[in-house]
């Protein structure tokens, strides 16, 4: 797993001392608030173990996030591919935050970290992104990052109960062949020639 680096966060490797304050995070009601209902601590310590298989398997996923100042782990952001089901596909990009790490920036830092290595190290052509119609704060880190809403996209998750989780919107951000070179790149990595992101949003 490489780690990406920025500024103040630090994208790496999950480790055993993670698990209790993402199980914390699981267990928030207003972290969960436009996830579903709250996670036992089997349950989030079972989606670590899914993280770093996929990881392992795909070379892409979830990284843990932490404040390179403190050491602190904060939550999550990486790269998935979109679920089965749903009426469109390719990669999506998503982050994850504990309560205490809101308003910081850290989500629009650690997503445009990911980005760069999504375009210049996958060289992914396109990037998606999905959140419920009410999470305007995530939309607005997708904004801020450089992403479009294609309202075409949205839809009804099918797995979700009736109520403001099933009302979904998607965002795209396409890979700009002569763009600037990002400004945050995974250190040591391979860039593909004609692979770069959008220059990041204010």
């Amino acid at each position: 797993m490489t780690p990406l680096r920025t500024p103040r966060l630090l994208l790496r490797p999950w480790q055993e001392s993670d698990l209790a304050p993402w199980a914390a995070m699981n267990a928030d009601p207003e972290v969960r608030e436009h996830l579903g209902e709250p996670l036992t601590r089997a349950q989030s310590d079972a989606s670590v173990a899914r993280f770093r298989a996929e990881f392992a398997r795909r070379g892409y996923g979830w990284w843990a996030v932490e404040v390179r100042a403190t050491g602190d782990f904060i939550g999550f952001a990486g790269l998935d591919r979109v679920d089965e089901g749903l009426p469109f596909t390719g990669v999506e990009i998503g982050w994850r935050l504990a309560r205490a790490a809101w308003g910081h920036g850290y989500a629009t830092e650690a997503a445009r970290a990911v980005l760069a290595f999504g375009f210049g190290t996958l060289g992914l052509p396109e990037i998606l992104a999905v959140t419920t119609a009410t999470n305007v704060r995530s939309q607005a880190v997708m904004r801020r990052i450089g992403m479009t809403r294609d309202p075409h996209g949205d839809f009804d998750d099918p797995e979700a109960p009736e109520g403001p989780l099933r009302p979904n919107v998607l965002y795209r951000v396409t890979r700009q062949p002569h763009a600037e070179d990002p400004p945050l790149t995974p250190p040591g990595a391979p860039r593909a020639a004609s692979a770069q992101p959008p220059a990041p949003g204010a």
